[in-house]
């Protein structure tokens, strides 16, 4: 879901992946446990959404996709 910023209220199980355009971006730590293995990519693009959507006059929708992380990569991310 999609929230004005200040408007989500964070729980002991949410997990902060990153930020979107500045924006904090939480997923609950049961998701996290199933996508740890990837990069999760949102993007917004041009067409009219269903679940994941923000959705208003400018026709825009957001898009996930996920690659599964190399060997390196995610020996990397174990070493931060």
């Amino acid at each position: 879901m999609c929230f004005p910023q200040g408007e989500f209220l964070v729980g002991d199980h949410d997990v902060l992946l990153g930020e979107i355009g500045g924006c904090p971006f939480y997923i609950h730590e049961k998701q996290y446990d199933y996508w740890k293995h990837t990069q999760l990519i949102i993007d917004v693009v041009d067409g009219r959404g269903g679940m994941f959507s923000v959705e208003g006059v400018e026709g825009k929708r957001f898009l996930s996709r996920s690659r599964v992380f190399t060997d390196e990569e995610r020996a990397e991310l174990q070493q931060s």
